[in-house]
């Protein structure tokens, strides 16, 4: 049994996405100091752990899974490509990102860029955010009619409240 059953469903998505990336910057941190590991394994290695605990179920722990390393990609892959500062891939002003939270992004972000960069290609085609799932920080744009979406923090992506579609992207400036 999951513990935490009282908490708010979505809100506990939030939580379990923030815990598995700062598992994966853990494991990159130690790793660091012996071989450097793939983000694959960092992110087996912190879903495997979030099911131990029992924060998670294992469908859970998949998603969120899926979700951190939806973000990586799409953060390594803004990086490689422009050149350009994390600061530039997010899209407002980073005062207002958790200090904690942007540390653990970047760091991650950043020790994975080359391993990222061969999955350049792959990581366009699986950009998509679609309403329901979690993302980190950054901004999304509607696919449907344009509109941004600024989320400062890890959270649950809405339907568009311009037009109401489900299916978003990040701007590469």
């Amino acid at each position: 049994m999951v513990p935490d059953n009282d908490k708010d469903p979505l809100e506990r998505m939030v939580t379990a996405y923030e815990n598995m990336l700062q598992r994966v910057d853990d494991m990159l941190r130690q790793a660091e100091k012996t071989a450097i590991p793939t983000l694959k394994k960092s992110l087996e290695q912190a879903r495997e752990k979030a099911v131990e605990l029992d924060e998670l179920t294992r469908e859970e722990a998949e998603k969120i899974a899926t979700y951190v390393e939806r973000d990586m990609h799409d953060a390594a892959s803004f990086l490689h490509q422009t050149g350009e500062e994390f600061r530039d891939w997010v899209r407002f002003d980073m005062q207002l990102i958790e200090n904690k939270l942007l540390e653990m992004f970047t760091s991650v972000a950043d020790r994975t860029r080359l391993e990222l960069g061969r999955f350049a290609e792959q990581a366009r085609e699986a950009a998509l955010y679609h309403t329901g799932e979690i993302t980190g920080i950054g901004t999304l744009v509607c696919s449907e009619c344009g509109k941004e979406l600024h989320f400062h923090k890890t959270g649950h992506i809405p339907p568009c409240p311009g037009c109401h579609g489900t299916s978003f992207a990040r701007v590469a400036e």
